[in-house]
């Protein structure tokens, strides 16, 4: 025979692989469906109440490790008994009554009583096909809440749900979409350790991890706009910078006047000793190396004679481009070398440090220092694990005067133990 693949789409649910397969010459055929997508985050449950033929048509998509039940039937169909289909609501009925009747014959000549009562259950399926009474297809838990408290108990009508699927990826057809449908009630949930097991999914038994959580988590709290001091929001970031520490990325933007800006916070505490970093500039290629600039960290760039001190730029995690362009930007926004404050001296000095910085950039060699006396900066080493040959890292003590600008000197940790209890 001859298979069939359509890899296609299903508006307003995802993509799905349809495989049709026909023998022409005993005529028989079978279609199923597989996901062409990964299992999802959280199981789903589909429930849907029918009123009318029309719902015996809408589309259904049922996987593998979809079950469905009859409950007031007592009657169920496990998961991974059947192969995927893309049927209908009638289509699962039709499918469940040909499965009861396969083995009919066989049982007639060997068990005419357990015959008889099949016989009988096929003819409720074929009767809920017929919708002469509204039922409803949700599941057991969901029953008792559809079908209304108070009520005579005869005039409810029985309880069916169509899909209950682990893997998140079956679907039923909502034909009003994208508007809500009243009749269809759609349920996420959390996957059990037992339905991962099913599914081929390895389970962490292990407690969650609290800073674990907040590696993977963009954290926001709102705050005002330095700039028109409007209402905005603050998104902080814990990252782990590689072959160094973890850091704090915190960003800003208003939406009132378009003012951005973020800063870096050091997640760990004040290092032991001091950290000068040297980088000798000898390629375009440096300027793509990743900076990790703290609050206490001053730059210096010899072959220009400029400085930065300690607290300009506050802290930033970039590159070296990066880090240039802000001080170029720094250095043009002085308010004195602009307007009637300038002086053409003053200009072309400024001018001309402006083109020595952009020769840094491009041509020229340059040696670039950065100076940390918490020892909180970094200068991405890219033969990580070897050694960079255009890089050193010294580390020092640090000086009275280094410490007194941190507050070290006045800090004090001993003798805030609690006093031993005495023998009394």
């Amino acid at each position: 025979g001859v298979t069939r693949l359509l890899l296609t789409r299903i508006p307003f649910f995802k993509e799905i692989i349809v495989s049709s397969f026909c023998c022409d010459s005993c005529s028989w055929s079978n279609t199923e469906i597989q996901s062409a997508g990964r299992i999802q985050e959280q199981g789903v449950r589909y429930a849907l109440a029918v009123t009318s033929r029309q719902d015996m048509n809408r589309e259904v998509v049922k996987t593998d490790c979809a079950s469905a039940r009859i409950p007031e039937l007592d009657f169920e169909i496990p998961a991974f008994s059947q192969k995927g289909v893309l049927t209908t609501i009638e289509g699962i009925i039709d499918r469940a009554v040909a499965g009861l009747e396969q083995d009919q014959p066989a049982r007639r000549e060997t068990d005419k009583e357990v015959a008889r009562k099949i016989d009988e259950f096929i003819g409720k399926l074929r009767q809920l096909k017929e919708v002469s009474s509204p039922f409803t297809f949700v599941s057991a838990r969901r029953g008792a809440a559809l079908a209304g408290e108070g009520e005579d108990s005869s005039l409810r009508a029985p309880v069916l749900q169509v899909l209950d699927d682990p893997s998140g990826n079956s679907f039923v057809e909502n034909p009003r979409a994208p508007q809500r449908d009243e009749a269809l009630v759609v349920t996420h949930y959390r996957r059990s350790p037992e339905q991962c097991a099913l599914l081929g999914l390895q389970v962490d038994t292990r407690p969650p991890d609290t800073a674990e959580d907040l590696r993977d988590e963009v954290l926001q709290f709102n705050t005002n706009c330095p700039e028109c001091n409007a209402p905005a929001s603050t998104n902080m970031k814990l990252v782990q910078i590689p072959h160094f520490k973890e850091v704090i990325i915190m960003a800003t933007n208003c939406d009132s006047c378009g003012h951005r800006t973020n800063e870096v916070k050091s997640g760990g505490a004040i290092e032991p000793q001091g950290t000068r970093i040297t980088l000798r500039i000898t390629d375009p290629s440096d300027m793509t190396r990743d900076i990790l600039k703290s609050e206490t960290c001053s730059v210096e760039i010899p072959e220009l004679e400029f400085e930065l001190g300690m607290g300009a730029l506050g802290g930033k995690f970039t590159t070296l481009e990066g880090l240039l362009k802000d001080i170029r930007e720094l250095v043009e926004k002085n308010p004195f070398t602009l307007g009637d404050s300038s002086t053409p001296s003053r200009t072309g000095k400024l001018q001309e440090f402006l083109g020595k910085l952009q020769d840094v950039k491009g041509k020229a060699q340059a040696h670039f220092i950065m100076d940390d006396p918490a020892g909180n900066s970094y200068l991405q080493n890219v033969y990580a694990p070897e050694e960079d040959p255009e890089l050193s890292v010294q580390r020092y003590e640090r000086t009275f005067e280094q410490n007194e600008e941190l507050g070290l000197n006045d800090m004090r940790t001993e003798g805030y133990e609690p006093p031993a209890a005495s023998g009394r």
